[in-house]
C-alpha cells in the first residue's frame, strides 16, 4: 500500500492544513513547530515522519511526547540523541534511517539532497556501523528506510534510479536478519512552471506506477510517500500590481509592490514563475519585472514578454503555491502579503 504524507514546508497555511488533513494526508514535517502545526490543523500524529539533520532536543520531545510515526534519523549522533530522550521519558522511539544513495536528481543544485557532498542522511558506508551500534540503543525501534533525492524533479528516471537503490538496501537489510516496516521513499515530484494552465495537475500517474512498477515491496511493507510543491504549486498566485514604468538604457522595467520578500525562489534559485499581467489584452513587449526591495536580486523576469503594461495593471506571478507565502519574509519592514482563498477560480 502507498501512503502519503504532504510536505509542511511547502506551505503551512493554516486552511490549507486543515483541508489536506482531512482528506486523508499524513505529515513530513522538518521541525518541532512543523509537528505541533501539523497537530493543531488535524493531522493524526501517529502518521507524523519527522526528518531534518539537525532536530534539537526541544524538538526531538515534541515528537516524543506526541508519539509521531517516525523520526527520520540523519546520522549517528542523532541516533544517541534520540536514544537518550527517550529512555529519559521511559518510551522507545520508531526510528527509520535516512539513507544518502548519492543519486543525482537532475534538478537546481540548491535543492538537490541525494548526493555525497549534500548535508541530508548516513552515507552507505557508515550503514555497517550503524546496524552494529542499534542493539545497545535500547529506546530505539528500526521500523525502516527513508531516502529522498531532491524537489522539482522532472526527470522520473532519477525514481528508477531510487527505486534500484532501495531494492539493493532491502536486499543488504534482509541479509542481515532486519525486517523493515515501511519505505519512506521521500519526494521531488516536480511540476510545470512554464505551462501552469496547460499542466495543473503534476504527473502523479506516471510518479507512482514507476513506483509500483520498480519497487521491489515485501508483503508486510508499506510505502511511503513525501509530497510537497506537486500537492500545492499550482493551486495559488501570487497578485500583485504596477506600480511604475521605468524606462532604462537597456531594457524597460515593470515595477511591482511585490518582491522577493513575497516570493523569494526567482532570487534564491533563479527560479522561472509564469507571469500574467491579467489587465492587459495589448500587444506582447518585452520588460525586466522587478520588486521594490533594495536588492539587485530583486528580480522576477528578465526580457520577459508580457502584455503592454501601464501603471495600476494586476500582474499575476503563477505556481506560487509552494515556497511562496512560507518563505515571505518582513526584509526592508515589508507587510507580509494577505492570503485568499476561492473553490471557484
Amino acid at each position: 500500500p502507498f501512503y502519503v504524507h504532504y510536505a509542511l514546508k511547502a506551505n503551512t497555511n493554516s486552511k490549507l492544513l486543515q483541508h489536506i488533513a482531512k482528506q486523508g494526508f499524513g505529515a513530513d514535517c522538518v521541525s518541532g513547530n512543523e509537528v505541533l502545526k501539523a497537530i493543531e490543523c488535524g493531522f493524526n500524529q501517529s502518521n507524523i515522519a519527522f526528518a531534518g539533520v539537525g532536530k534539537t532536543d526541544k524538538e526531538i520531545e515534541i515528537g516524543l511526547d506526541n508519539d509521531i510515526f517516525s523520526f527520520n534519523v540523519e546520522s549517528i549522533p542523532e541516533l544517541y540523541a534520540i536514544n537518550n530522550l527517550a529512555k529519559e521519558k521511559n518510551k522507545v522511539a520508531k526510528i527509520a534511517l535516512r539513507i544518502n544513495p548519492n543519486i543525482d536528481a537532475q534538478t537546481h543544485s540548491y535543492i538537490t539532497t541525494g548526493l555525497n557532498e549534500n548535508k541530508f542522511g548516513i552515507e552507505e558506508d557508515n550503514i555497517p556501523v550503524v546496524l552494529q551500534l542499534l542493539p545497545s540503543l535500547k529506546s530505539l525501534s528500526l521500523t525502516g528506510l527513508h531516502l529522498h533525492i531532491g524537489s522539482q524533479i522532472t526527470e522520473l528516471s532519477s525514481f528508477k534510479n531510487l527505486c534500484d537503490k532501495i531494492n539493493d538496501l532491502q536486499v543488504y537489510f534482509e541479509s542481515k536478519s532486519i525486517k523493515l516496516m515501511h519505505i519512506n521513499v521521500g519526494g521531488g515530484l516536480g511540476v510545470d512552471y512554464e505551462n501552469p494552465d496547460i499542466n495543473p495537475i503534476a504527473d502523479f500517474y506516471n510518479y507512482f506506477k514507476l513506483f509500483s512498477s520498480h519497487l521491489k515491496v515485501r508483503e508486510h511493507q508499506k510505502v511511503h510517500f513525501e509530497l510537497g510543491r506537486s500537492v500545492v504549486a499550482q493551486c495559488g498566485s501570487l497578485i500583485s500590481r504596477v506600480t511604475y514604468l521605468k524606462n532604462g538604457i537597456h531594457n524597460d522595467f515593470v515595477i511591482l509592490d511585490a518582491g522577493m520578500t513575497d516570493l523569494i525562489r526567482p532570487a534564491l534559485y533563479q527560479a522561472y514563475h509564469h507571469i500574467e499581467n491579467i489587465t492587459s489584452e495589448k500587444e506582447q513587449i518585452p520588460y525586466d519585472i522587478v520588486g521594490p526591495i533594495c536588492e539587485t536580486s530583486d528580480t522576477f523576469a528578465k526580457n520577459f514578454k508580457l502584455n503592454k503594461t501601464k501603471r495600476g495593471d494586476i500582474i499575476a506571478i503563477r505556481s506560487a503555491g509552494a515556497y511562496g507565502e512560507v518563505m515571505a519574509s518582513r526584509y526592508n519592514c515589508r507587510d507580509i502579503a494577505k492570503s485568499y482563498f476561492s473553490d471557484t477560480i
